[in-house]
């Protein structure tokens, strides 16, 4: 059983809340539990970490948040409607650079899916332009995808996202293929935007490092099937401003969580 969502009356309502959620999938040998009795919740504007070892079930579970994926056991709400399909209202960052249309501009990749929704040319633009903004792309807004880095790919996928305006952004390992320093320059550009632009994020990594950089609060999954094992209030050690030491303290805590040294073993 994993362990119950905290509830902290301080942290207002939760915007979604993920209840008991069991999680399967057929491969062509098995059926395979990929997750099983998870809870947590999400409180608006909150960057909340999925963190476990490979296999743990943090991306299966990042999926049923969007809709694409059915628990077999338990219940998603989202403003505490039962989530049952795919919207708008929950916008994904994938990990892969090639998620943009390589036919489209920077300018046409993000209105794309604001046209598909209805939203008016002069409007689609209009947030276009705002968002191209704010991850630092203005310079590039009619540039075609090959002229672009992996990081900047990355920056117009989010900026795609948010120009959605969801309630909550989904992002699935989306710096684990960059170099180190391009992966740490876009941690800190992500929570850069955070505090300029507030939004609400679930974020899926399978590093100690990253989570701590990146999240206000981290819920730790066991090995497969994921459980909810711990959660951690980052923020309680200075969040991605704390000292090293106090950085150096809450990886090693969330390390010996998640890896639990064995009987016997010298502490």
């Amino acid at each position: 059983m994993g362990q119950p969502a905290l509830k902290d009356p301080a942290r207002g309502e939760a915007l979604l809340q993920v209840d008991g959620v069991t999680l399967q999938y057929r491969t062509p040998e098995r059926q395979v539990i990929a997750t099983y009795r998870v809870d947590f919740d999400i409180r608006p504007g909150e960057r909340l970490i999925l963190l476990g070892p490979s296999g743990c079930g943090k991306s299966t579970l990042l999926k049923a948040i969007a809709g694409f994926i059915k628990p077999v056991e338990g219940a998603i709400r989202l403003n505490g409607a039962p989530v049952i399909r795919p919207g708008p209202d929950r916008m994904m960052v994938f990990q892969e650079f090639d998620q943009l249309l390589p036919w489209k501009t920077v300018r046409h990749n993000v209105t794309y899916p604001l046209r598909c929704n209805g939203v008016p040319a002069d409007e689609a633009n209009r947030r276009a332009e705002q968002v191209i903004a704010s991850v630092n792309l203005s310079a590039f807004i009619d540039s075609y995808p090959h002229t672009l880095s992996g990081g900047m790919k990355q920056r117009v996928a989010i900026a795609r996202a948010m120009a959605m305006r969801p309630q909550i952004l989904l992002m699935d390992e989306p710096f684990a293929a960059l170099d180190a320093l391009t992966r740490r320059k876009m941690q800190e550009e992500l929570v850069a935007l955070w505090e300029r632009v507030g939004f609400t994020l679930i974020f899926v990594t399978h590093s100690i490092e990253e989570a701590v950089l990146v999240g206000s609060r981290v819920v730790l999954l066991s090995p497969h099937p994921g459980q909810v094992c711990a959660e951690i209030n980052v923020e309680e050690f200075g969040g991605p401003n704390s000292s090293g030491e106090d950085f150096q303290h809450v990886c090693r805590r969330i390390h010996d969580l998640l890896f639990p040294p064995a009987a016997g073993e010298m502490q």
